[in-house]
Parts: C-alpha cells; sequence; structure tokens
C-alpha cells in the first residue's frame, strides 16, 4: 500500500509537473508573438517597429499539410537563405466526409507533400445534411496552421497567408463551386451569392480562431503579415473581379484591422489596377517570364514598371511569386539581377517561387515540371536568392 501511495504521489506529481511545463512552453510562444510588432504601410513601403521593412520572401505550398518535421525543415531553410517572410495558403478543401458531395481532385494521393499527397488533411468540407460550408479545427485541420504559426513565430518569420486557394490543385476555390454543382472556373465563386457567404464565413472562422499552441487569436498576432484573399483569384469578368475585392478586403479589414491586406491577384497584365481600392493596403503580382516568353530584360523592365506604379498609387508593391526554371543557364544571373532591381527601385520586395526542402524520405522532391524549386543546396541560385535577401534588409 505504501509503494501505491508513493507511485500515486508520484504520478500525481508528475503530471502536475508536466501541466506546469506545458503551460510554461504555451506562454513562452505567446510571449514570441507577443513580443513582434505588426507590420505597417507608409507612404508606399512598409514599416516594422518604425523602421522600413523590405520584403524578402518564399513562397512554400505545403506547409499546411506537409509533417511537422517538413514544415520545420522548410522554415528553417527560410531561415537560413535570409528569409523574413514565408506565403502559402490555407488549403486543402475537400466535398464531403461521406462521398455524397465528391472532391474534385485526387485527395488521396500517396505522393509526398511536394507533390501533392495531403495525407488527409483538409481545412473544410461540406456537410450534405446541414447544407453548409464546416471548418475543419481538428489535428488534421486548422491545427496544423497553428503549429506553422507559432513555428514562425520562433523564427521569427512573418506570414502571408492566403485564405484560400483559386485554383484546385487541392481543392480551393474550385471545390468551393463544386459543392453547388459548378464547374464555372472563372465566374461563379465571386458571383454566387452561396460561395460568397461561404468566403465570408471561413474568413470569419478564421480572424476569429484562437491558435491552440500559442493562446492568440489569429487577428491579433504580429506574425502574420498579410492576408491574401485567395491565392491568384482569376475571376472574370474585370468588374465582377473589382466588386470582389472591394467588399471582402473590406470585409478582412473589419475583422483583422491590425493586419496587412491584399489581393493575392497574379496582375501580370491588369497593372496592379486592385491596389485603388482604399481596402487594399499594398499591390501584388506574380511573374514567370518562360511563360509570358519574356526575356530576361523584359522582365526587368516589367518589374521597374510595376514599382513606378505602387510609387505612383502610395502603396508597397511585391513581387509575389516569380521563377526561373533551372533548365535556364542563366538562372542565378537573372535572380540577381531582378532582385537588385527590386532593391533599388524602393519597391516592397519580393517573395520567390518556390523553397522547398527534403521530404521525409530524406530527399528532395522530383521537380521534373516547372524546375522552379530552389533548396538549400549552396546553388548559385540559393546563393543568388541569399544575397539578395541579406542586401535587402542592410
Amino acid at each position: 500500500m505504501r509503494r501505491i501511495h508513493r507511485f500515486r504521489n508520484f504520478v500525481v506529481g508528475a503530471v502536475a509537473l508536466a501541466l506546469c511545463w506545458s503551460a510554461q512552453l504555451g506562454s513562452a510562444d505567446a510571449q514570441s508573438s507577443a513580443q513582434q510588432s505588426f507590420v505597417t504601410t507608409k507612404e508606399g513601403g512598409f514599416l516594422l517597429d518604425g523602421k522600413p521593412f523590405r520584403v524578402a520572401g518564399v513562397n512554400n505550398h505545403y506547409l499546411t499539410f506537409g509533417s511537422s518535421a517538413e514544415v520545420t525543415r522548410v522554415l528553417d531553410d527560410a531561415t537560413a537563405m535570409g528569409a523574413n517572410v514565408v506565403r502559402t495558403f490555407l488549403q486543402p478543401v475537400i466535398g464531403s466526409l461521406d462521398g455524397q458531395v465528391p472532391t474534385i481532385w485526387n485527395s488521396k494521393s500517396t505522393a509526398d507533400s511536394s507533390n501533392l499527397g495531403t495525407k488527409g488533411i483538409y481545412m473544410m468540407s461540406w456537410d450534405p445534411i446541414t447544407n453548409k460550408m464546416v471548418p475543419n479545427d481538428g489535428p488534421d485541420g486548422l491545427q496544423k496552421v497553428d503549429f506553422l504559426i507559432a513555428e514562425a513565430a520562433k523564427r521569427k518569420l512573418k506570414l502571408i497567408l492566403a485564405f484560400v486557394d483559386f485554383w484546385a490543385y487541392t481543392g480551393g476555390a474550385q471545390q468551393m463551386n463544386a459543392w453547388y454543382g459548378s464547374s464555372d472556373k472563372y465566374t461563379f465563386f465571386a458571383a454566387d451569392p452561396r460561395t460568397r457567404r461561404d468566403y465570408k464565413e471561413w474568413v470569419r472562422h478564421v480572424l476569429s480562431r484562437v491558435n491552440t499552441i500559442t493562446g492568440v487569436r489569429y487577428s491579433d498576432d504580429p506574425t502574420i503579415f498579410a492576408w491574401d484573399l485567395a491565392n491568384e483569384p482569376d475571376i472574370h469578368p474585370k468588374p465582377l473581379l473589382h466588386d470582389w475585392v472591394s467588399e471582402m478586403s473590406a470585409y478582412v479589414k473589419s475583422l483583422a484591422p491590425k493586419q496587412l491586406v491584399t489581393t493575392g491577384h497574379g496582375n501580370m497584365d491588369q497593372k496592379l489596377s486592385d491596389m485603388n481600392i482604399p481596402s487594399v493596403d499594398f499591390g501584388t503580382w506574380h511573374g514567370y517570364p518562360s511563360y509570358a516568353k519574356m526575356s530576361h530584360s523584359d522582365f526587368d523592365a516589367r518589374i521597374r514598371e510595376y514599382c513606378a506604379i505602387g510609387r505612383d498609387v502610395g502603396k508597397p508593391v511585391i513581387l509575389e511569386e516569380f521563377g526561373v526554371p533551372r533548365s535556364d543557364a542563366d538562372q542565378a544571373n537573372a535572380y540577381g539581377t531582378w532582385l537588385n532591381t527590386i532593391a533599388t527601385s524602393d519597391c516592397g520586395g519580393w517573395v520567390v517561387w518556390r523553397l522547398v526542402s527534403t521530404q521525409d524520405s530524406g530527399l528532395y522532391p522530383q521537380d521534373d515540371y516547372d524546375k522552379f524549386d530552389i533548396h538549400n543546396d549552396g546553388s548559385p541560385a540559393w546563393q543568388a536568392l541569399r544575397d539578395a535577401a541579406l542586401k535587402l534588409q542592410n
């Protein structure tokens, strides 16, 4: 009996110590977020703690569904590159859990994370009983985003989070269209009152969420530098895009007034026209010269043009996605030239597509199609990006 009593005392003490340690860890995580400041805008630039803040960033597409180890490897590599911003999307989106409303993409893929093996993780689904969108707050849902935010805060990295991907790679806005039986890629999502309602309910749910690790409400977390309304909301016609962006950006600002809001639009051919909307804090554009049949020098001229638009409007501009395939022998020189142009043109900064780290297999993923993947491998492209990141922040 005395052994049992002592064992009970040991267990109670151990549990109390574990709870205390857990509380201290949670407090430390919350403190790491609380000690950061929000990025703001002023006179066409970004400010952090009253000083100019230039964005040197990386994109990564699997941070919300990769394993914890895969996520931390990306964040560590971003830090090694000298990046201060990481961008990703809140994904995946599926049909109904019972299959009654189909999932329009291959959510059962067993590929690695980089190649869209999502391991059953999803952010929202459709409930055919209530006929409503249902957010997933569990460990296979938004708790993955909790982890990402907490880990980014530890490394003093800022995040750009897109509320949804417009494209169907892991469901995105196209899956939200499919909930209502639509396959209209460009118009339905912004035009139909039901998808507009679902989007706003999702935004409200995300912004009001309290991080289970840090205890910080998403809308109050300075780790989140900005919200993209979507990744590349390629909404047609243009008046509908303007109307949707105006309504949704104002809605986000009403719920998260401390954080910045932008569109996430590719804007390659639209001359940043959405920057004139008052509730859009800065402009974004995405550029891939090899797809647009542009020379490197032509793309450099486009960078100068878009930086000038930002100066004229009085808002920062970020080249939010860009890439040169590694099959291009001039890849590193192109990166060096373009990013020097951004550094010397008072532009807001850049976010390269895309930084990819080793998967849980121990290998880098195959990237035989776009060939845009950047690795922490000491290559000329890596060194060019690292040099540019360090230069932009000095």
